[in-house]
């Protein structure tokens, strides 16, 4: 197997360039996340991942495969274990037969990586290339060279206990169809499902309403939370903002690049400046955790940090609404 490993900013995202250009498709990291309708906000204060509530900035694990996937004409395959070891042999069987494996992993129990980037995060994606005796050869996308794993790291990475559990799950493509590439199907298909997640979510909580639910829960941290659990979820805010290979801005920068990609191909100018006006919201965002960066180091002189930095995500919130009601009148 010709072993070509592509760095990319997101995983998931990252996993699927590396799965297509194998089988020689060559498709960018931004047109995929946005085919995929990938970006997205959720905020669960009643759902607790690491002690504070859940927050995230793009859509559920293995949507953007899926997604992007079907719309090229793809046939995939995604499976699950209850066994260990019955997922390791799985995996064994795939790569025996030469074909790149997709797997969901814990973070928190992938060696290769530097200390400070290891926590309890179970929704990391990589590929599995090759077996070499009791290691594996595997493309973390967020890194710029291969690593080795031992396979008892990986089980223990397949298998971290939390939300969500990766329960061994693995994916990879069976066939993908000749011909060229249907870009217009792409980004139609991609922006029409994207306005409707992101914009027609029926809890307060989801899409770009859950920014402004959460700018209202971020001014009552200090009375509801106290100092210290306050501190904690504002920093999980912008660790899952800027940290998990989001490409910046919560993912608002990859989106804007697949505008823009979009609007050259497509020859579509109203694409194109709708993809600097996702830059500067994304430009808020990066601001936003910059703020919130400050409060959490005690470096803010403002008595108001917390009003403040919610008023801030509220205008993002505003901005956002504004933006996708657009985004949904573009003529394809």
């Amino acid at each position: 197997m010709n072993l070509q490993h592509i760095q990319a900013a997101h995983c998931e995202s990252g996993v699927c360039v590396n799965l297509l250009s194998h089988y020689g498709i060559s498709l960018s990291e931004p047109m995929i996340f946005g085919s995929g309708s990938g970006i997205f906000f959720i905020h669960i204060p009643f759902l607790k991942v690491n002690g504070v509530p859940a927050t995230s900035y793009r859509i559920w694990p293995g949507a953007i495969f899926n997604r992007s996937m079907k719309l090229l004409g793809a046939k995939v395959v995604t499976k699950k274990f209850k066994s260990p070891e019955k997922s390791m042999k799985a995996l064994d069987d795939l790569l025996e037969q030469k074909i790149p494996v997709g797997i969901m992993c814990s973070v928190y129990h992938l060696p290769y990586l530097p200390d400070a980037y290891r926590f309890h995060f179970n929704a990391h994606n990589i590929v599995v290339w090759a077996k070499d005796g009791d290691e594996y050869i595997v493309g973390d996308p967020v890194l710029p060279d291969m690593k080795r794993i031992h396979k008892d790291d990986l089980m223990k990475a397949r298998y971290a206990k939390g939300f969500p559990e990766p329960s061994g799950k693995l994916y990879y493509v069976k066939s993908l169809p000749n011909g060229e590439i249907n870009y217009r199907k792409l980004v139609r298909r991609g922006l029409k499902r994207t306005f409707f997640l992101i914009n027609s979510a029926p809890l307060s909580f989801i899409g770009v309403k859950g920014i402004r639910y959460l700018a209202g829960k971020i001014a009552r941290y200090p009375e509801k939370m106290g100092s210290r659990k306050s501190m904690l979820a504002l920093g999980n805010l912008i660790r899952m903002q800027e940290e998990i290979g989001t490409g910046g801005g919560g993912f608002r920068f990859m989106y804007a690049a697949f505008l823009k990609e979009a609007s050259h191909r497509l020859d579509n100018e109203e694409l194109g400046h709708l993809a600097d006006e996702m830059t500067a919201i994304g430009d808020m965002w990066r601001n936003f955790a910059y703020e919130v960066a400050k409060v959490i180091k005690n470096r803010s002189s403002s008595e108001n940090a917390f009003d403040e930095i919610s008023t801030l995500l509220g205008k993002i919130g505003d901005c956002e609404v504004a933006f996708f009601k657009k985004l949904a009148r573009v003529k394809l």
